[in-house]
Formats: C-alpha cells, sequence, structure tokens
C-alpha cells in the first residue's frame, strides 16, 4: 500500500548499529539515510522529506524526546519509530504521547520485526494520508453543491418572484363583484395559477389552471399561461374580435399553443366570462376537477360540465355553459389539492364533501381558510389554489 521504495531515515549515534539496520532495510527494498545525531538528523530530515524516521532516545546535542517534538512541529504525518536500549517505561510512554508510531527495545533479535513496524507505519500514513485527500475532496465538493444550491435558490426566488408578481390583486372588487384568491404551494413554486382581468366596459374574465406536475418547469407554463391569455386578449381588441372572446375559444387556444411547445405538460383549468349588462356567467370546463361550487341562500352545490384537459389533444373541443347570475352568491373554484385536505376514503366521499365545507364557510375565502385548516398545513403533496368570486354576501 506504501511506496515500493519509500525513503527512511535512520538517526542514531552507534554507527554498528546504525548500519546494520540501514543494510537490513535496504536488502528489504527500502532507499535509507543516515544520521549520526539529532542535529544532523533534523538537516537531513527537512532537506529530504524521508517518508519514515528511525530515531535512537538517547543522543548527544539533540535527544530522541526532543527531535520528535520538532518533527511534529513541521511534519504532523510523518511516522517515527523509536528505537531505544534505555528500557525505561517513562521514555516509551512520553514517545508515543509525542506521536511515535512504534517503541522498539535494542537489541532487536530479529530484524524482520523492525521491517513489520516499519511498513506497517507506512501502511497507516498512507492511508492516513488518502483519507485526508478524500475529506478535502468531499469538502470541495461540498462546497460547490453548497453553492449550486444557493445559486438555485436565488433561481427559485426569483422565479417565486414573477410568479407572484404576475397574480392579480386580492382581493378586487369591480362594479359590485369581488374577487379574491389563495395559492398555496407544495413546493417553493406553484403549478396552480389564477387570474381575473377586465375584457371591456361589460365583461369581466377569470380562470383557475391546474398544471401537471409540481416545481419550477409546471410553474413556468403558468407564465405561459398568463402569456397566451394576455397576448390572445390583446390580439382580440387590436382585430376587433372582443365580442367573441369567449371561454371555449380561450381554452382551444391554449390546448394549440401548448402542444405547439411541446412541453410535455398539460393542463386542467376552468374560463369564465362575467357580461356585466347581461348578469350571466359563460364558462368552460377543461378537464378540471373538482367542478366549481356555487353558493346561494345557504346551500351550495356544483356547476354543471365537462370536457377535456388543455394541452394533450390536437383536436380537443371545449363547449361554452351560460347561466344567469343571482343577486347574491359566491362561486368557488378550486385546484385537485384541495381534495387532499378533505376528510373522506375515496374521491367520491370527498368530492361529496366539499358543497358542504363551501356552505359551512359561508362562501368566502377567509371562512374557506378557516374550515380546511389551511393556516395550519404541514407538507403538502400538491399545490392548492382557491378563488372566490362573489356579489352581495351578507
Amino acid at each position: 500500500m506504501h511506496k515500493v521504495s519509500a525513503t527512511l531515515l535512520i538517526i542514531d549515534d552507534d554507527e554498528v548499529v546504525r548500519e546494520s539496520l540501514a543494510a537490513y532495510l535496504e536488502d528489504s527494498n527500502f532507499k535509507v539515510l543516515q544520521a549520526l545525531n539529532g542535529l544532523q538528523g533534523l538537516q537531513i530530515f527537512e532537506s529530504e522529506q524521508p517518508d519514515l524516521v528511525i530515531c535512537d532516545l538517547r543522543m548527544p546535542q539533540i535527544d530522541g524526546l526532543e527531535l520528535i517534538r520538532r518533527i511534529r512541529q513541521t511534519a504532523s504525518e510523518t511516522p517515527i519509530i523509536v528505537l531505544s536500549g534505555a528500557g525505561v517505561m517513562s521514555d516509551a510512554v512520553e514517545a508515543l504521547r509525542l506521536g511515535a508510531a512504534d517503541y522498539l527495545i535494542k537489541p532487536l533479535e530479529d530484524l524482520a520485526v523492525l521491517e513489520h513496524s516499519v511498513r506497517r507505519a507506512l501502511d497507516r500514513a498512507y492511508l492516513r494520508v488518502e483519507n485526508q485527500r478524500y475529506r478535502d475532496k468531499l469538502e470541495a465538493a461540498n462546497r460547490e453543491l453548497q453553492a449550486s444550491l444557493n445559486l438555485l435558490q436565488e433561481d427559485q426566488n426569483a422565479g417565486r418572484q414573477v410568479q407572484m408578481n404576475m397574480l392579480p390583486v386580492t382581493p378586487w372588487s369591480i362594479e359590485g363583484l369581488e374577487f379574491s384568491h389563495r395559492i398555496i404551494p407544495s413546493l417553493y413554486l406553484s403549478g396552480d395559477f389564477v387570474d381575473y382581468f377586465r375584457v371591456d366596459e361589460r365583461r369581466v374574465a377569470f380562470y383557475l389552471a391546474d398544471v401537471s406536475g409540481h416545481g419550477a418547469s409546471s410553474a413556468f407554463v403558468t407564465v405561459l399561461l398568463k402569456f397566451m391569455t394576455t397576448r390572445l386578449l390583446y390580439e382580440s381588441r387590436r382585430n376587433g374580435t372582443l365580442p367573441e372572446f369567449k371561454p371555449s375559444e380561450v381554452l382551444a387556444h391554449i390546448n394549440r399553443g401548448l402542444i405547439n411547445t411541446k412541453l410535455g405538460k398539460h393542463v386542467t383549468m376552468l374560463g369564465g366570462v362575467i357580461d356585466l349588462e347581461k348578469n350571466c356567467l359563460t364558462y368552460s370546463i377543461g378537464g378540471h376537477l373538482p367542478l366549481p361550487v356555487l353558493f346561494v341562500d345557504g346551500q351550495a352545490s356544483y356547476l354543471e360540465g365537462r370536457g377535456l384537459p388543455v394541452g394533450l389533444f390536437d383536436d380537443a373541443s371545449y363547449d361554452d355553459r351560460v347561466m344567469e347570475l343571482p343577486p347574491s352568491f359566491s362561486l368557488s373554484l378550486f385546484s385537485d389539492g384541495i381534495l387532499d385536505v378533505l376528510p373522506g376514503a375515496t374521491l367520491k366521499e370527498k368530492e361529496a364533501l366539499l358543497p358542504e365545507q363551501v356552505a359551512a364557510a359561508g362562501g368566502t375565502l377567509d371562512g374557506l381558510r378557516q374550515v380546511f385548516g389551511l393556516a395550519n398545513l404541514a407538507e403538502m403533496p400538491d399545490d392548492i389554489a382557491l378563488l372566490v368570486l362573489s356579489r352581495n354576501l351578507a
């Protein structure tokens, strides 16, 4: 595991011992340097940087213990084997405390014991160096990962800010109607989106969309939805086709746009247009569940309707439904994430319970937040979006 021709430094004032050790270790394929005292040993150590040191304790000028201290100040990982004939237990303890890899007593009857100690110390030193190298690489990788996470967090912060800025003001009042919304993302960014805006002097449009998937890719599609609806409204005004701004045509336009982008995303959504002069709501459903819940005179019920998801099928078509609006009402739209917070073992049970919850909430957004406990939700498997439009609620 250690280098094939590791360099050893033997420091001993006994020339006979030093030469015999050097001869044996050289025969064992080690390169051996020699020093006859501690001072010379330090000089050779600093200039040659050997892989391992073998030293005596009782030497002139600088003894073995002081030698260990000085080597440890500059080369903490270089293994040192003490070979001494003093045989004093306190010396052995002090040498090991200072960092000696081993302590052997002279005379050695079998030099193979020394060779074994050398190879074991070199293996340990090699492993320490390798472990440190791996730790350094791991720390560098962790720093890079943290930098990437920080950059991702910055991107998500920017994306969230963009998404929040695209949402309409809440609450918003127009001609006796009040719109309000709440979006609770399961991740930092949401795949749910709501919008409402004036079409012309007599009409107001709104929609709630639930993009497939979660996170940044789904949030990007909400930006695309905002762009497509805004562009369609602009082109309708410019081309003089604004009177035909129907929910079914808006859904068909978005369907074509999503398919053409080839993002692999689809949307379930409900879009509606309220004619303030005619006091009627025209709406179209694009594969969205749960259906909107109408609250009138203390009673709540689903609106009717069905349709294909938006962005999946080239030949998808969407129908408009028209209903007269009561003098006093609220209409609540939800993304399917709301079903995750409802009790019930099956989807049918959850859907049956939703109108009751709307009635218990009095048809208001604040009431819904309390009934569903949205302020105290922990981690959620899906985004939740709520859009409530109302008029003359008590």
